[in-house]
């Protein structure tokens, strides 16, 4: 277990050492270029420390029956993390005010990059949950902070799963006004426009059995 321990430090501290390599490297115009992958360390290590962040606010909270904020909470400390480490952020320029105009209801947005995370850190609203491929449930840390939190997990490959799922989050949308965010493309467009690609009908079908705005 020392050694463990041990070799779990020296990752940690090379980790951080690369990324701040990197980061002067650019920030010295030896190499402009390394700020990507600068970046891209300093976004996974955020990502981290805020699931492990998530997991521990979803056990505090879940006593006091206020284990539905947890998404919350941890999206506005992602969002904050994030532009102090990669100095990325989201300004919302106008329509924030209706995140939180009705609730409960299903919320949707196009998904085009991995930078889609950042921008739901940052328009997140309280009692709102997501919905995420199951496979995501298994990964450490980060699946574990999801499941305590309420996150609504759908089997693609699973028709009587994702159904029973949906159930769950209408029950959930009714008794505890408990609002949905779902991406209805259903995967990462990559689009390099202002495009949509075909949505999906889960996020309509479980507005009208709710009986909720989208």
């Amino acid at each position: 277990m020392p050694a463990l321990l041990l070799y779990t430090l020296y990752f940690l501290l090379g980790y951080t050492l690369l990324t701040f390599l990197l980061y002067s490297l650019s920030a010295l115009r030896i190499l402009p270029l390394a700020s990507f992958p600068a970046r891209c360390l300093a976004a996974y290590a955020s990502l981290l420390l805020c699931a492990t962040y998530g997991v521990l606010v979803s056990l505090l909270l879940r006593p006091l029956g206020k284990h539905r904020l947890a998404q919350h909470l941890t999206a506005r400390a992602f969002n904050f993390l994030m532009a102090l480490t990669t100095n990325v952020r989201f300004v919302i320029v106008s329509g924030e005010s209706y995140l939180s105009a009705s609730r409960p209801c299903v919320i949707v947005g196009n998904h085009q990059s991995e930078l889609d995370v950042l921008l739901l850190a940052r328009i997140f609203p309280p009692y709102c949950s997501v919905t995420a491929k199951a496979s995501l449930r298994r990964i450490p840390v980060l699946g574990w902070f999801m499941a305590l939190s309420g996150t609504v997990f759908i089997d693609r490959g699973n028709s009587t799963s994702a159904r029973a799922a949906f159930s769950g989050a209408v029950q959930e949308m009714l008794e505890h006004r408990q609002s949905v965010f779902i991406f209805p493309e259903g995967t990462r467009s990559y689009a390099r426009g202002p495009e949509l690609g075909m949505f999906k009908k889960g996020a309509f079908h479980l507005a009208v059995q709710a009986q909720v705005d989208v």
